[in-house]
């Protein structure tokens, strides 16, 4: 967690997705790495309105904490501490691939996010 690593993803991932300037909005909790100076200027060049979460409002924030449920409850979340940092995000980069690719979701009709990011999947009415 730190604002420059925060600041190089934010420009990735918005360059890899297409994702125009007009209109984004960022959403975050209020840690420092997302209110820092370095990410703040970085949002304001690409264009990217921030919005932050209300203080000890955990509610403001549904999909990040249903995400966050999701990771602590499957059944490969690990007992121990991690051995090292690589070995942390080996674990972390599989349970992304698992959640994004296979996890079902039931919010966005029980396909997986990565289906509906791509749009493949039929919009069903209710």
């Amino acid at each position: 967690e730190n604002a420059e690593h925060a600041s190089r993803l934010i420009r990735k991932g918005r360059l890899a997705e297409g994702i125009r300037r007009e209109g984004l909005i960022l959403h975050s909790d209020n840690g420092s790495p997302m209110r820092g100076a370095t990410m703040l200027a970085t949002l304001q060049k690409l264009g990217v309105i921030p919005s932050f979460s209300r203080p000890s409002v955990s509610d403001d924030n549904p999909y990040s904490e249903s995400l966050f449920r999701t990771l602590k409850y499957c059944p490969a979340y690990p007992g121990k501490l991690f051995e090292n940092i690589e070995q942390a995000r080996q674990w972390v980069h599989r349970f992304v691939q698992w959640y994004n690719q296979e996890h079902r979701h039931s919010a966005i009709r029980y396909v997986t996010p990565g289906q509906r990011h791509k749009g493949g999947v039929c919009q069903q009415s209710v």
